[in-house]
């Protein structure tokens, strides 16, 4: 039998909002669409009904009532069951892992930054699957520092305006290795604000970990743990999220070794399928300390269980995005009723740590509402865990940050961040980290 928080909880999210409830007026219905042939509702009188797993019963039924029995049964339990049906079973840190800090403290931005370079080096093969990571911390710093470190879509030397930065490799379209260019079509980051306010920044190219198109386990990370004559993974072992995840907690092996930074203090951002890699990241790595996963959708932090959007099926079509994922993933796109897992469950496999989902009013494909209600469903067990979680089941306003244990934030715009969105970030950030 269920708590009757969670039951209050469900009904809420299963019952009341499919009726249309103006709390959630700010996501307005759109005309559907079809992609491949399959249908994609945007309008939520029709997402259907569906029922939660519920994060706080063990497999055999019994209820989980204290810290002890969820970090000692049931935490173990949904990480299995994300492993075996989502992402993918990992390794841990190899053997041969070692770090060289070839950039060892060089002073940039008019004095006001230390930066390192680093490259991590998954085996002894130096010629083989490595990273490079790119470290900011204020030069004044008088102890170790708190950082953010991001998993990017470009090469750090086209994310930052630093002349000192090594020229990255990146994977063009055609799937080769190619310079990075100078700047990155994304825009360039600027981590002084960070800086500033006394945290330091880290980036990572998720390409030089593994590459990020299907058929690349040769190229990558995963291709150290082929054995010989294989060419591919069982259904149950990791896709390219829970590569990228894996190369992150090698990052977190450095920081570490680094007495500049306090790596009991280090949060994890990223965006679209990146806010998926960082959620998971921190889901089976305890060592992040917050997490800031940007318009994570389907795979991430929205309810899959809902019609809504992008959803299981189309994301793991064979000729999209199902080399991310396990291959068990795909047997549920025809049913996600049937996966023993959804979003509420890996934002509870962080608690009580800090999370913040930052999404878009108008990023329907990601369903920022579906990321709320999995929100609202992952709040009793951060209340067992003894945090306040996100403290409402009302769906804040666009602009209208909730930076609670549990938060929520969505801006006026589509998918990804803009700029505003960096100070509502460091505000959580000042608050939590």
């Amino acid at each position: 039998m269920i708590s009757k928080i969670y039951f209050r909880l469900l009904v809420f999210a299963v019952v009341g909002l499919m009726l249309g409830s103006p709390l959630f007026a700010q996501i307005q219905d759109w005309p559907d669409d079809e992609r491949e042939g399959i249908k994609i509702n945007y309008t939520e009188a029709h997402v259907g009904s569906y029922t939660l797993p519920d994060p706080l019963t063990l497999n055999d039924g019994e209820r989980v009532t204290s810290d002890k029995t969820w970090f000692d049964k049931r935490q173990p339990e949904i990480l299995t069951l994300f492993e075996e049906n989502q992402f993918g079973k990992t390794p841990g840190a190899p053997k041969n892992l070692s770090f060289d800090v070839f950039d060892q403290g060089t002073l940039v931005f008019d004095g006001k930054a230390i930066r390192k370079q680093v490259t991590v080096y998954f085996s002894k093969d130096t010629a083989g699957p490595k990273m490079d990571l790119l470290i900011y911390l204020p030069a004044k710093a008088e102890k170790p520092v708190a950082v953010l470190l991001n998993i990017g879509f470009v090469a750090n030397s086209s994310k930052i305006n630093d002349p000192g930065v090594k020229r990255g490799m990146i994977w063009d379209r055609d799937h080769q290795l190619v310079p990075a260019p100078e700047k990155s079509f994304f825009g360039q980051f600027d981590p002084m604000p960070l800086i500033e306010n006394g945290f330091g920044f880290a980036s990572v190219y998720y390409g030089d970990i593994d590459p990020d198109f299907d058929g690349g386990i040769p190229y990558g990370v995963r291709s150290l743990y082929l054995k010989t004559g294989q060419t591919a993974f069982a259904p149950d072992e990791w896709g390219a999220i829970s590569a990228w995840a894996w190369g992150l907690s090698r990052a977190m092996d450095y920081f570490e070794t680094d007495k500049g930074i306090d790596s009991k203090r280090v949060a994890l951002f990223g965006i679209s399928r990146l806010g998926k890699t960082v959620l998971w990241t921190a889901a089976h790595d305890p060592r992040f300390a917050l997490v800031i996963a940007s318009c994570s959708g389907e795979g991430g932090a929205a309810l899959s269980r809902r019609n809504y959007g992008e959803t299981i099926k189309l994301i793991t079509l064979p000729d999209r995005y199902d080399y991310q994922f396990c291959g068990n993933y795909a047997r549920y796109g025809d049913d996600p009723n049937q996966n023993p897992v959804d979003a509420h469950m890996l934002l509870s496999l962080i608690a009580p740590r800090p999370v913040l989902l930052q999404t878009g009013n108008t990023d329907k494909w990601s369903d920022p509402k579906g990321e709320f209600l999995a929100v609202v469903a992952a709040n009793p067990v951060y209340q067992l865990l003894g945090q306040d979680g996100i403290g409402t089941s009302q769906m804040p306003k666009t602009g209208q940050a909730i930076l609670r244990p549990q938060g929520y934030y969505m801006h006026d715009g589509g998918h990804g961040t803009v700029a505003s969105d960096w100070d509502v970030f460091i505000e959580y950030l000042k608050k939590y980290l």
